[in-house]
């Protein structure tokens, strides 16, 4: 019998510390995914922000480098500039690169530094309780939002992949979902996209990927689904918003109902 499907080798064999309905994993085994059809497990360098990926050593077999709160393309920069033959990635969350990071990552952008962000965008701070994060949706509760986030006091939901497109140092930018599998796929082709930009030296590359929190939304993991398709698709509408090294046509968010599902 021939076997067709099998765990990356770059996926460490042991098993993850993730909530049951969390999507890390699936980042987790995309990356390695990508690691491995690009061989270069023995000179990447994976540079982890304070958050529920903290833990990226314990899971995929390449080089980690901690990096302090909110400073993961701070050091991610130095790493790739020192090593410029190195491919070098940050994993990061909505609280680490969207409030404490957002200096380090627009600034690294704006340089067209050629590495390459991964952002897990749950909406909640997922590690420290469920705080209220940049990407909370309005109305939304969390530990520090129990009536709800509100605009008038809170502002509005921060959209990373928008906000970093228009820099003239970002070479791809775009937002994914892991919610079915269909859209798996999808993230995956995207994230090929985001290496190949960081391979080509082409600059900045920065893919989100919205992620299911069950446990701090307080919903079950199939609950959850239906809260990304509802709610955090309508919030975030997926797409590619910037590809240097695709056609004009390509560059434009992609039309999808999910995007504009009523609530």
């Amino acid at each position: 019998m021939q076997k067709i499907f099998a765990r990356p080798a770059t996926l460490l064999d042991t098993g993850f510390h993730f909530c049951p309905g969390c999507h890390h994993g699936i980042v987790h085994r995309l990356l390695c995914e990508m690691l491995d059809h690009y061989g270069l497990r023995e000179r990447a360098v994976g540079v982890p922000g304070v958050g529920c990926g903290v833990f990226l050593y314990d899971y995929i077999d390449i080089d980690v480098c901690e990096a302090p709160h909110g400073r993961a393309t701070a050091v991610a920069t130095g790493i790739k500039r020192v090593q410029p033959d190195h491919f070098v990635f940050t994993y990061q969350g909505d609280g680490d690169l969207g409030a404490i990071g957002t200096a380090e990552v627009i600034h690294a952008a704006n340089r067209g530094e050629n590495f390459t962000v991964i952002f897990v965008n749950n909406a909640v701070y997922g590690m420290t309780g469920g705080q209220m994060a940049p990407t909370t949706l309005l109305g939304q509760c969390t530990t520090t939002s129990p009536a709800g986030r509100d605009s008038r006091n809170d502002g509005y939901p921060l959209h990373l992949a928008e906000l970093l497109a228009p820099l003239e140092g970002v070479a791809f930018a775009a937002r994914v979902s892991l919610h079915t599998p269909a859209h798996v796929k999808k993230a995956r082709r995207a994230l090929q996209r985001a290496f190949e930009t960081q391979l080509e030296k082409r600059g900045f590359s920065f893919l989100e990927f919205i992620s299911a929190c069950p446990t701090n939304w307080r919903l079950t993991p199939y609950q959850s689904v239906e809260h990304i398709e509802k709610n955090m698709l309508r919030a975030f509408p997926l797409g590619t918003y910037k590809d240097t090294g695709a056609p004009a046509s390509a560059a434009a968010p992609e039309e999808e109902d999910t995007a504009n599902a009523v609530l």
